[in-house]
């Protein structure tokens, strides 16, 4: 029997190999920036950071709404810039209801400090809003910073919007999507959107500092990818296009097949039926077993962050143990990964196999529960304790899914020796870098926990 130490060094050296034959190849020399119609002005950056008061009676006194902490640490800057121009509106179905309505949004940049750490991605998300006030959802720290990607948040909604005016009226009083109250249910929305991206690509009035976007991805969750569904399968086509590519979280994706590509990335929680859009050169459909909408790295990274600008973090009381920690934004970050190969190389990203259902169309499982089929990293094939994407309970507990720990009795049943466990731990993740689900810097923390579980196993 191997010892653990033993274990750690084989481990290491068969993540070394995997890390060595999936390297990063360097980045293109970006495109210098360009004028573009519908480039909205730009104000900024906006004074004020943290620690500040959002009632403070001058912009300098208040900080950006939801802060990101550990920035500096990591190499980063956040800027917070006010983004006034004429956008068009739009109806759900693509109908143009105006034009050249005036809004005013914002938009927060989190960026390398300096030039050489810039792989030239800005990752341009759509603020999601479900829960009455902007959440860069798919903000995912320790993945974006070690990739050098620009992270850049736009405020697109009403519900946001109005949420900011509140919140801080000295710093966001100005802000408006809805041409002075014209229009009320987000028919701005998809300009403003396209136009903060087609400002981020040119950089104008120095939104990304002294950095040259080369490629600009749109991401969204949830609700926001059912805004950019909307965007991309109605408005884009009368418009002329400003993202290279798409990403389409815990959400829906475009019907569709348009000139750019379309990365689908679903939760365990997200699929409800074997019925798939098939992958094509323009789609590719990624499903997480046992990951869940919202699970616990979101809520833990957030919670701190709403207690310090709400005054509390929201909690619920749901019918079973909330938030999956199976690591959807491991895969998701890997995603990203292939969709700038996908975008700058036209190299294909591979497919992956979808969640297995039953004959009466409910999700297959195996004796502990756990979903089949779909993206299998360590924590669902090597599992500690039952994650899922299922849950109930009030307002948004059927979107966290669920955590179970295993009791004692069975870890031993699982896994006599913690050698043993960490073992199947680095086949585990090994098999998913080299099937490109999974980046190797995430195999390797994955590792590092299994082997800090010593206290939990024999």
């Amino acid at each position: 029997m191997r010892t653990w130490r033993t274990t750690l060094k084989l481990a290491a050296a068969t993540l070394a190999v995997v890390v060595a034959s999936t390297g990063a190849t360097a980045a293109a020399t970006p495109k210098a920036p360009q004028a573009e119609a519908g480039t909205p002005a730009v104000e900024g950056p906006v004074p004020g950071t943290v620690p500040g008061d959002p009632k403070a009676p001058d912009a300098a006194g208040t900080y950006p709404w939801l802060s990101a902490p550990g920035l500096a640490e990591a190499g980063y800057v956040e800027q917070e810039f006010f983004l006034s121009g004429r956008a068009d509106a739009y109806s759900p179905t693509g109908a143009r209801l105006a034009e050249d309505v005036p809004y005013t949004t914002r938009v927060v940049v989190r960026r390398p400090a300096h030039p050489a750490r810039f792989d030239g991605t800005v990752l341009t998300e759509w603020q999601n809003v479900s829960g009455g006030y902007d959440l860069d959802a798919l903000w995912a720290p320790d993945q974006i910073t070690r990739a050098g990607q620009v992270w850049a948040g736009v405020s697109a909604q009403r519900v946001g919007v109005d949420q900011l005016r509140s919140w801080s009226p000295a710093r966001y009083g100005g802000l408006d999507v809805t041409g002075g109250g014209r229009f009320t249910a987000d028919e701005l929305s998809y300009d403003v959107y396209a136009q903060a991206a087609r400002a981020l690509r040119t950089g104008t009035g120095g939104l990304l500092g002294p950095l040259r976007a080369k490629t600009i991805l749109g991401i969204g969750a949830s609700q926001s990818a059912g805004r950019m569904t909307v965007y991309y399968d109605h408005v884009l086509p009368q418009t002329e296009p400003v993202f290279d590519g798409y990403g389409f979280i815990v959400g829906q994706a475009p019907a569709r097949e348009g000139d750019e590509p379309v990365f689908h990335v679903l939760s365990e929680t997200d699929v409800r039926t074997p019925v798939r859009r098939p992958d094509d050169d323009h789609y590719r459909r990624w499903e997480v077993a046992g990951a869940a909408h919202s699970g616990r790295f979101g809520q833990a990274y957030r919670e701190p962050l709403l207690t310090r600008d709400l005054g509390a973090a929201p909690e619920f009381a749901c019918d079973r143990p909330p938030f999956s920690e199976v690591p959807l934004h491991h895969v998701i970050a890997a995603a990203y990964s292939h969709l700038e190969r996908w975008v700058e190389r036209k190299v294909l990203p591979p497919s992956a196999p979808g969640l297995r259902f039953s004959a009466d169309g409910t999700k297959a499982r195996d004796a502990h529960g756990l979903a089949l089929g779909g993206i299998r990293l360590s924590q669902v094939e090597v599992p500690r304790a039952l994650n899922t994407g299922d849950n109930t309970g009030e307002t948004f507990c059927v979107l966290f899914g669920t955590h179970v720990p295993f009791t004692a009795a069975q870890l031993d049943r699982l896994y006599p020796t913690h050698a043993g466990y960490v073992a199947r731990v680095v086949d585990a993740d090994v098999r998913a870098v080299r099937h490109g689900h999974l980046l190797p810097a995430d195999a390797r923390a994955n590792l590092r926990d299994a082997l800090s579980s010593k206290a939990d196993l024999n």
